[in-house]
């Protein structure tokens, strides 16, 4: 086992600012796409400026673009979020579909990109006063001991419904009708 995790954060997951509680809160505030004119490694952020960007900027109000163009440059993602993370993914000979997943997965992201180690994969502000269940809580302990197959076990152990009673009643009904219409021949 490894000890990388001892100079981690630790704790429990948690939406910021308790997002999607009350109405989601898009994270992501601003994204400033840096790109070249005329260099190949950047074609693939310039088709997403020419066919994608306005679709996008209409579907996210709340992020602010900023597009700029850099001589001879590696084209650069750059996102700003609402809790003061940035984040720059470097697009260097990436098409228009990997431009749009990433600047998608940027959009989706809540900005916290600190290591974090999850101290539990659940989280609740109001755990259960009863405490955990599993299915072998009301359990017998005796059966701890039992081995199985066991016939006792085995038994069918059940009050009989009222639909049975019922059906009972009726072959009892059906038996004595049978029964006197033999004796009367």
């Amino acid at each position: 086992m490894s000890n990388s995790h001892l100079f981690m954060k630790s704790g429990f997951p948690r939406a910021a600012l308790n997002n999607g509680i009350g109405r989601y809160v898009c994270q992501l505030q601003r994204i400033t796409i840096k790109f070249c004119k005329h260099h190949g490694d950047s074609r693939g952020v310039r088709e997403f400026l020419e066919y994608d960007l306005v679709n996008f900027a209409k579907e996210n109000p709340g992020v602010v673009v900023y597009v700029k163009p850099r001589r001879h440059k590696t084209p650069v993602l750059c996102a700003e979020y609402l809790n003061g993370e940035k984040h720059s993914i470097y697009c260097k000979k990436y098409t228009v579909e990997e431009v749009n997943k990433w600047i998608g997965l940027l959009r989706s992201q809540s900005g916290d990109t600190s290591d974090f180690r999850l101290r539990k994969m659940w989280h609740t502000d109001h755990p259960s006063i009863q405490g955990p269940w599993t299915p072998f809580t009301f359990r017998d302990p005796a059966l701890n001991l039992v081995q199985f197959p066991d016939a006792e076990l085995s038994k069918e152990k059940y009050e009989p419904t009222a639909t049975d009673r019922l059906l009972e009643i009726f072959k009892n009904q059906q038996a004595d009708a049978s029964v006197k219409t033999n004796s009367t021949e």
